[in-house]
């Protein structure tokens, strides 16, 4: 990432506390000890009806442009780029347009799209942190799933990217992590890419973090493919044991992904089958280290 994500016209502080969910934890074993079961503390499959917005207990959207990372879309509030597709997804959608005379940094905006956070609804510290999306695909695409540290102070309450993906690049996703002295393009992470010229808008994937006290770790449909702790930085602080709240987006333009160009079709959309959080002994399945 080029430089801070935050809106200049609304990110509320999240709220501190985490989103608990109890599970029933089933007689332990004779001689050995008790594990806890897996617990589920943050959990949206997006069922609804076509057309409907998402859950406001769960989620709140951000509007108006991102002049941080010269993004070139607006974000719009309710049902507008975001809504329920009435078949268990999420659709995040991207369009070349301007119906209200949308103003953005640069002028008048070109494009439309939407920015989703769980800010003052949902935290989450430690667990399996997933997503099973879709991206879309085209110059200029830019869909996230990330996570940043309360009380936002970017970037040096932090910052974990689970998943971005830039048009230019369809068959690889990113993975970073972003804080006092390795922020923007020092953010510290890695690449993951698909085999034999695959395009991750080709089909589903399921993007995750492991996360533990003074550990991250990525993973891709169950296959890891890094891990970062504070040897990583070099001498820098680690600000990721505390809670961070959710965030899906999907930016058009900007540093890093550049503009779109006249091979981009729109409109453009990132579908989102489920996003979760779980906690205990069964949260995590990362499979093989890529």
């Amino acid at each position: 990432m080029a430089s801070p994500r935050l809106l200049r016209t609304s990110l509320l502080a999240a709220l501190s506390a985490v989103l608990v969910a109890s599970a029933a934890v089933g007689p332990a074993r004779a001689g050995q000890p008790d594990v806890p079961a897996a617990a589920v503390t943050f959990s949206d499959t997006f069922d609804g009806p076509a057309g409907a917005a998402v859950d406001a207990s769960k989620w709140q959207i951000e509007t108006g442009d991102n002049v941080n990372n010269h993004e070139r879309q607006y974000y719009t509030s309710g049902n507008k780029n975001a809504a329920l597709d009435g078949q268990g997804h999420l659709v995040i959608t991207a369009r070349r347009e301007n119906p209200a005379n949308y103003q953005c940094w640069y002028g008048t905006c070109q494009y439309t799209s939407a920015r989703l956070n769980t800010a003052g609804k949902s935290t989450a510290q430690y667990g399996h942190v997933e997503a099973r999306l879709k991206v879309p695909r085209g110059q200029g695409m830019w869909p996230a799933f990330w996570m940043l540290g309360t009380p936002v102070n970017w970037p040096d309450s932090g910052e974990i990217d689970i998943m971005e993906n830039v048009g230019f690049e369809p068959s690889t996703v990113h993975g970073t992590i972003h804080g006092p002295g390795y922020s923007g393009s020092g953010g510290i992470g890695a690449a993951c890419s698909l085999p034999g010229g695959q395009a991750f808008a080709d089909a589903f994937h399921t993007f995750a973090v492991d996360w533990a006290p003074d550990s991250l770790t990525w993973s891709v449909d169950g296959n890891v493919y890094q891990r970062r702790t504070p040897a990583d930085l070099g001498g820098g602080q680690w600000v990721f044991n505390k809670p961070f709240f959710l965030l899906l987006n999907l930016a058009v333009g900007g540093h890093w992904p550049g503009d779109p160009d006249g091979s981009t079709v729109f409109p453009q959309q990132l579908v989102v089958d489920h996003v979760s959080v779980t906690t205990g002994a069964g949260a995590t399945a990362p499979r093989t280290v890529g």
